[in-house]
């Protein structure tokens, strides 16, 4: 059984930053293209960042591009997002996903095929 766990959100102010993990279990972690979603109340789930098996390549959505940084250790089978200069416009619920596919910016949900259960960050101003 394939699990993907976030955690590390909470309640911060603007400015701050917050390191996102995400373990995964079930799955032969260093096959998979790892990637982050976000998703805000009343909103469609949006593309953060991808990250490619290796760790060595990435790919993140213009806003966010400066401000947030995706790593891997393949090791601990954990995926990360490093958030700094976080805005309000940021808070949503973050979410992991994997999949098979190469890794190139992968900006659709349905192009990953398992997902975590999510973790909620908000910024207040």
């Amino acid at each position: 059984q394939v699990q993907l766990v976030e955690s590390g959100g909470g309640l911060v102010e603007a400015g701050d930053s917050l390191r996102l993990s995400c373990t995964a279990s079930g799955l032969a972690f260093s096959a998979y293209t790892m990637g982050w979603f976000r998703q805000a109340p009343g909103k469609e789930r949006e593309f953060v960042a991808t990250i490619s098996w290796r760790g060595r390549s990435t790919y993140y959505v213009d806003s966010v591009k400066g401000r947030f940084t995706t790593s891997r250790d393949n090791a601990k089978n954990t995926v990360y997002l490093q958030m700094n200069s976080l805005k309000p416009e940021d808070t949503a619920v973050y979410y992991c996903a994997a999949t098979t596919a190469p890794a190139r910016p992968l900006m659709g949900p349905s192009e990953y095929k398992y997902w975590g259960q999510g973790t909620q960050v908000t910024v207040s101003s």
